[in-house]
C-alpha cells in the first residue's frame, strides 16, 4: 500500500514563497511520474483538480501557464520524494494542493495541503 505524505502548506502572504513536500512510502515498484496538482475553493472535485507541475522519471517536467517561472518541482529519487517550490505566491494560488504519483499502473493521491496567500 503506497503511503503519501506531504507537508509545508500553510499561510503566506502576497509575493512570498512556500515549500511543498510529498514522501511515498511502501510501494512494490518503482515511483514513476510524480506530480501536483491543486484544488481551487468553490470548484468541486468533479470538475477536477488542476494540473500545477509534473515531473517523470527521467526529469523532464511541465508546468501550468499559470505558475511558469514562479514555480519549480524537483524530485529526490532515493527516497522517492517530490517537491514544489512555491515564488512570488498570489492570492489565485490559494488552494489544496495535492501530490500525485504513478508506482508501476498505479495512481495515487495525497490527502492535500492546504496553501492560502493573503493579499
Amino acid at each position: 500500500q503506497v503511503r503519501l505524505v506531504e507537508s509545508g502548506g500553510g499561510l503566506v502572504q502576497a509575493g512570498g514563497s512556500l515549500t511543498l513536500s510529498c514522501a511515498a512510502s511502501g510501494s512494490s515498484f518503482s515511483i514513476g511520474t510524480m506530480a501536483w496538482y491543486r484544488q481551487v475553493p468553490g470548484k468541486s472535485a468533479q470538475r477536477g483538480r488542476e494540473l500545477v507541475a509534473v515531473i517523470r522519471d527521467n526529469g523532464s517536467t511541465n508546468y501550468d501557464d499559470s505558475v511558469k517561472g514562479r514555480f519549480t518541482i524537483s524530485r529526490d529519487k532515493a527516497n522517492d520524494t517530490v517537491f514544489l517550490q512555491m515564488n512570488s505566491l498570489k492570492p489565485e494560488d490559494t488552494a489544496v494542493y495535492h501530490c500525485w504519483v504513478r508506482d508501476g499502473v498505479t495512481v495515487h493521491w495525497g490527502q492535500g495541503t492546504q496553501v492560502t496567500v493573503s493579499s
